[in-house]
């Protein structure tokens, strides 16, 4: 513990004299480089989580939060399948569904689609809130009569409008093994845009029973997608069907389907967190530099205690307040001014685009056109925790240094 003479004479040396200045401004610099460290560390981790959950919103704007197929392949007997989804507690909607692969036509061009075969009726409490409909609605699928959505650069690729007619190149497997090519005609009946590349430019939805027909699957779907209240507890849902229906079906979430881009972010978060940490560094070196130099001006100082009868923990304990306040403060400064940049970085980032004129992500380059941000306390929390452990850290050796000098040597030519 610490008692009133060690806080007392800690708190004396913050203040500089004359012939101490630049000690005080090494100070200074050490205090100001934790806080911008700090500061940017909150707002980096912000910002990358702000855009790890946009991802995962137009992510999940097209596709479901998991899915659940017979181990099989096709189920003839999906409506049991769903209700046995919808029974799980978690979920809010499941659908049937059906997917295929093939090439559309519109004109002359030919391109490279992924067909989702979807229900309506399901789909509009499964994702029918979240799809952004450009021009039509999901209402125009319906069963036998061969409409289509298609994506929105799907779309301005073919050139097609609400009321053309496409054609879909779909190979279809025989009884033999082999595939044999089916040529269909539909019309589009509307254009979505998930702000994604991979589904805008290659997605197009179809009525359910208009792809199994064409597939000649009669009544069967490939599977059961399910979407749950809270789209983190996605996994443990997917898992606990799993478990509760055994080795007849196959579940996943949306976190495996998807994998790939969330362990990109999480690499990124990643690295970015270690590069912005050795400002933190460099700013506790700068303590150890600073504290080194007050020990070497105090050596007088740290002798007149001694001999008063401090002992050497006195001594490390009145060096330990001068550093750790210096630390503490920059870090508290740091916290705060990160928790405040990084909730205002919407109405910061504009202000600079028209300051500085030009746009940061422009509409023509990126799908995501402004700096999300998105402040989470446990990084909050991590950040300042490691940071006043450094800090402290870095003012042992100095203390440790004052507490082993020689008050016999340091007051003989004194």
């Amino acid at each position: 513990m610490l008692n009133p003479v060690e806080l007392f004479v800690g708190l004396r040396y913050l203040r500089a004299k004359r012939r101490t200045r630049f000690v005080s401004f090494i100070t200074l610099i050490s205090l100001i480089g934790i806080s911008l460290g700090v500061a940017a560390l909150i707002v980096i981790l912000s910002v990358m989580n702000g855009f790890e959950g946009e991802l995962r919103n137009r992510l999940l704007s097209m596709s479901a939060h998991g899915s659940v197929a017979a181990s099989e392949g096709t189920t003839d007997d999906w409506r049991d399948l769903l209700a046995a989804v919808e029974s799980e507690p978690g979920v809010k909607a499941a659908a049937p569904f059906v997917q295929m692969e093939g090439m559309i036509q519109s004109g002359k061009e030919l391109f490279a689609v992924l067909v989702h075969g979807v229900d309506p009726a399901f789909e509009t409490n499964l994702s029918g809130d979240t799809i952004n409909m450009v021009e039509g609605s999901l209402a125009g699928l319906l069963p036998g009569e061969r409409g289509i959505v298609l994506g929105r650069g799907l779309s301005y690729e073919l050139g097609a409008r609400i009321g053309d007619n496409v054609v879909l190149l779909v190979p279809k497997p025989v009884g033999d093994g082999t595939l044999q090519p089916v040529l269909e005609r539909f019309v589009m009946r509307g254009v979505f845009e998930a702000g994604l590349s991979d589904h805008d430019s290659v997605l197009a939805l179809v009525h359910v029973d208009d792809v199994a027909a064409i597939l000649g699957l009669g009544d069967a779907v490939s599977s059961i997608r399910f979407r749950a209240d809270d789209v983190m507890a996605a996994p443990a849902i997917s898992a606990s069907i799993q478990s509760r229906l055994g080795a007849d079906v196959v579940s996943s979430d949306w976190t495996i389907e998807n994998g790939s881009y969330f362990r990109a972010i999480r690499l990124e978060k990643t690295m970015m967190s270690l590069l912005l940490s050795l400002i933190i560094g460099v700013a506790a070196f700068n303590i150890v530099a600073s504290l080194v130099m007050v020990v070497t001006d105090k050596t007088t100082d740290i002798a007149v205690l001694r001999t008063l009868g401090m002992p050497p923990q006195g001594v490390v304990k009145i060096f330990f307040v001068q550093g750790a306040i210096i630390g503490w403060a920059g870090v508290i400064i740091g916290v705060l001014l990160g928790i405040v940049l990084a909730i205002n970085v919407p109405v910061i980032v504009p202000i600079l685009e028209q300051t500085l004129g030009f746009q940061i992500m422009p509409g023509d380059v990126y799908y995501v056109t402004r700096i999300p941000s998105e402040l989470e306390r446990q990084d909050v929390a991590i950040i300042a925790i490691a940071a006043f452990v450094l800090t402290s850290l870095a003012t042992l050796y100095p203390a440790r240094r004052a507490a082993l000098v020689n008050p016999a040597a340091a007051l003989r030519y004194e």
